[in-house]
């Protein structure tokens, strides 16, 4: 049973169910805890007051230049394994740009009737009519940062996902990069269809910020996704034969870099043995020229049969938010394995001119980035361990850890052994340090 919504879940049928026993013992059960949880609340909500009331260092308050601020940050509850999406939704409500924009939608009322204002126990039977990703992401981004609350339990967002995404049915533990690519693609997908009949491109189409000299469209029309996470790879192949080169451009959301083989024993920025990796290592990696292998073999048009040849990837476009996924989980014969190699990254100031296709038409701020969010993997392998986040919000790091949210510095935050890291486009006028 789910102690947030008194849900009770069947492994048989892979899904909520609402069928009791004849003696109502699941009933009573639910009965029962919400008692507890309301008996609990009430002495939670006494001892808060004591502390307000005696205590200068209650865990919500905190000193910033002598004056005493609140913490507003709102932590999210673990449903069960779920802080692979805890971490990210914690990330994505930190790139303030694609978090406001969801936060100004229109709400949509999706229950009506006897439904109404009551807490409903979810079933196959209720069908994908009633479910909304945009509706439910947007109301879990409003409840956080309110600082109402310690922490906020998303099950309704989370059964939506269940609904719209078998692959993340149930409480095993799943990949933070791989929920992160789910949820924007369904977002993207959902926001070009409108929903209720609201079509939610026509409000896109209206902010002229994000709508202007946007050129990356994936499947269809530009949205806020695309329009803030999309840039454009040109992937440039050579026949060793012939010499006859083909180019092809892919709009990409994020950006999978390899660690390099020669860093993957460096698991500590202290360890002794060798240089350090970079973010700047695995990128040089990723833009690099590479011969391919026997195994892709490129079928060159003019030799008319696959031939040698070597690749090069250029970037065409640059996101307004750079989104880097570190491929820390490899498969081995049987297992996949992580590769536990601290990787060195900046908090501000990444230049990414390099790699551009064309720099010399791009303003020298215009490549340079600064961090928002990270998203750590704590533990040995992709199904195992524990997902976290750090962000920065109104010039501050905080380590969002399930429904703990901590204050914490940037050092902290540059020994972390990132898994995915989030850039924000600097502004003109911003600094000029780089990487």
């Amino acid at each position: 049973m789910d102690c947030s919504s008194y849900s009770t879940y069947c492994y048989r049928c892979d899904d909520f169910v609402v069928n009791d026993t004849k003696l109502g013992l699941v009933q009573k059960v639910r009965e029962h805890l919400q008692n507890l949880e309301n008996s609990a609340f009430t002495a939670d909500r006494h001892r808060k007051r004591k502390l307000l009331e005696n205590s200068s260092l209650n865990s919500k308050l905190l000193k910033v230049n002598g004056s005493t601020t609140a913490i507003c940050a709102t932590g999210l509850r673990n449903l069960g394994n779920t802080c692979f999406m805890n971490a990210i939704l914690q990330s994505l409500s930190n790139i303030e740009q694609f978090c406001c924009y969801f936060k100004e939608l229109p709400a949509v009322e999706l229950r009506n009737g006897k439904t109404a204002g009551r807490r409903t126990y979810h079933t196959r039977s209720q069908g994908d009519n009633n479910v909304s990703l945009v509706e439910e992401f947007r109301k879990t981004l409003c409840a956080l940062w309110q600082g109402s609350q310690t922490a906020f339990s998303p099950e309704s967002l989370f059964y939506v996902v269940w609904k719209i995404m078998p692959n993340f049915r149930g409480y095993q533990q799943q990949d933070a990069h791989e929920f992160m690519r789910y949820l924007l693609d369904h977002l993207h997908l959902e926001l070009q269809g409108g929903f209720n009949g609201v079509s939610r491109s026509a409000v896109l189409q209206e902010n002229s910020a994000l709508s202007a000299s946007n050129k990356c469209c994936i499947n269809g029309a530009s949205t806020v996704v695309t329009a803030i996470f999309g840039g454009i790879l040109q992937n440039e192949v050579n026949c060793l034969i012939c010499g006859t080169e083909s180019r092809k451009f892919d709009p990409f959301l994020d950006l999978s870099l390899d660690i390099p083989s020669q860093f993957r024993n460096k698991r500590s920025k202290n360890q002794e043995n060798g240089p350090v990796c970079s973010l700047r290592d695995c990128l040089r990696s990723f833009t690099d020229l590479e011969e391919l292998d026997e195994t892709e073999l490129y079928m060159c048009h003019k030799c008319k049969k696959k031939q040698k040849s070597t690749k090069k990837f250029w970037i065409q476009k640059l996101p307004k938010v750079l989104c880097l996924h570190l491929k820390r989980f490899h498969w081995t014969a049987y297992l996949r394995n992580k590769v536990d190699t601290y990787v060195e990254f900046p908090l501000r100031g990444l230049d990414m001119k390099c790699y551009l296709l064309e720099p010399e038409n791009s303003g020298p701020e215009n490549c340079l980035y600064d961090l928002a969010a990270v998203v750590v993997h704590h533990g040995s392998g992709v199904g195992s361990g524990h997902y976290t986040a750090y962000a920065t919000h109104e010039g501050r790091w905080f380590h969002f850890n399930d429904s703990t949210v901590t204050l914490t510095d940037e050092d902290t935050v540059v020994k972390a052994k990132a898994y995915i890291l989030f850039y924000v486009e600097r502004q003109a006028k911003a600094g000029s340090d780089k990487l």
